[in-house]
């Protein structure tokens, strides 16, 4: 049920990028001059609803490198959407950590679906909330295997990760970490 799962949110993450490349060379080559707004659930802007996981990254300071990479690798659509879903998010200063020019690196088109891996390891479908969190268990994330969950006395951590910060979404949960997630 898990992989059925997976494969449907892969097929639709796929669908939304393929059509969404389509539907920007489409607008590019009629409208060269004319900024197109975005068109999907990331385009909604209101004053009362809840901000969903994109947009809460958006507004944070501290997350503007992975706001950087989820725009690199076309999920902004995706992860804007209904879900649920939980991000662990790392923050700048976990990007800072990676060897120097492996940020600059990932961001290059050439290497969108590595970055988009990589994001994917971050991201699980479902709304995963610390308290409910158990030692010694793991998730399957959207793409690149499991993710294991250690406590340590009223800390939680995903891969020897502290989660610093839980941020409950629109669409889903954020939990702030200070490194960068690999798969393995």
């Amino acid at each position: 049920m898990k992989k059925s799962i997976k494969l449907l949110l892969l097929v639709s993450l796929l669908s939304f990028v393929g059509c969404k490349n389509v539907e920007q060379s489409t607008s590019a080559s009629t409208t060269e001059n004319t900024e197109t707004k975005a068109t999907g659930q990331e385009g909604v802007v209101d004053d009362t609803s809840a901000r969903n996981i994109v947009q809460t990254a958006i507004g944070s300071k501290d997350h503007t490198t992975l706001v950087a990479a989820v725009k690199a690798a076309d999920l902004v659509t995706s992860l804007s959407n209904a879900g649920p879903f939980t991000v662990f998010a790392p923050t700048n200063a976990a990007f800072d950590k990676l060897p120097k020019g492996t940020v600059d690196n990932l961001l290059k088109p050439e290497n969108k679906e590595k970055l988009t891996n990589i994001l994917g390891y971050h991201t699980y479908v479902g709304s995963l909330k610390t308290e409910y969190m158990q030692d010694g268990q793991e998730f399957d994330m959207v793409f690149g295997g499991k993710v294991k969950i250690t406590k340590k006395g009223d800390k939680t951590f995903v891969n020897g990760s502290e989660i610093v910060a839980s941020i409950p979404t629109a669409n889903g949960m954020i939990h702030v970490i200070g490194d960068v997630l690999l798969p393995k």
